[in-house]
């Protein structure tokens, strides 16, 4: 499953990734927000996104906000996430392969002035992870940390 989410900065975008995701065929749930509030704060919906993604590990999920760097903190914070802040379809291929990333976070930038977040999510979705041996290790002393 994938779980979407996004603040007030990143709605119209998200309704537009729910868009893509179901022309594609992927199931999703979109967690919010539903209408458009210029008051919500990001870390609502980021903690709402992670939960699920830590429920299940074939969870992964996509935040979106205005830069896309609130959001990529905040899901961060909560150990065992390994969110990825993307801007292009290598960083997204990366992010996967040698980082196990399970969340995606977007920059509402691409609102109106590219396509490029459906190929950064195609990436994101259709890459698996090495499991090479470095890989692994170096996760679990990024787990180890905190």
């Amino acid at each position: 499953m994938i779980y979407i989410a996004s603040d007030h900065a990143g709605f119209e975008l998200k309704n537009k990734v729910a868009e893509f995701l179901n022309e594609i065929q992927k199931e999703y749930e979109d967690l919010g927000p539903h209408t458009f509030d210029p008051t919500d704060d990001y870390p609502n919906f980021a903690k709402l996104v992670v939960e699920r993604v830590l429920h299940d590990t074939n969870n992964t999920g996509i935040l979106i906000c205005d830069t896309g760097i609130g959001m990529d903190i905040t899901a961060n914070k909560f150990k065992g996430i390994r969110a990825a802040l993307c801007h292009d379809t290598f960083q997204a291929m990366r992010a996967k392969m040698h980082n196990g990333a399970n969340i995606l976070v977007l920059s509402s930038e691409y609102e109106g002035k590219s396509d490029i977040y459906k190929e950064i999510i195609t990436t994101f979705l259709n890459t698996p992870f090495s499991n090479e041996e470095r890989h692994i290790r170096r996760i679990k002393e990024i787990d180890n940390i905190c």
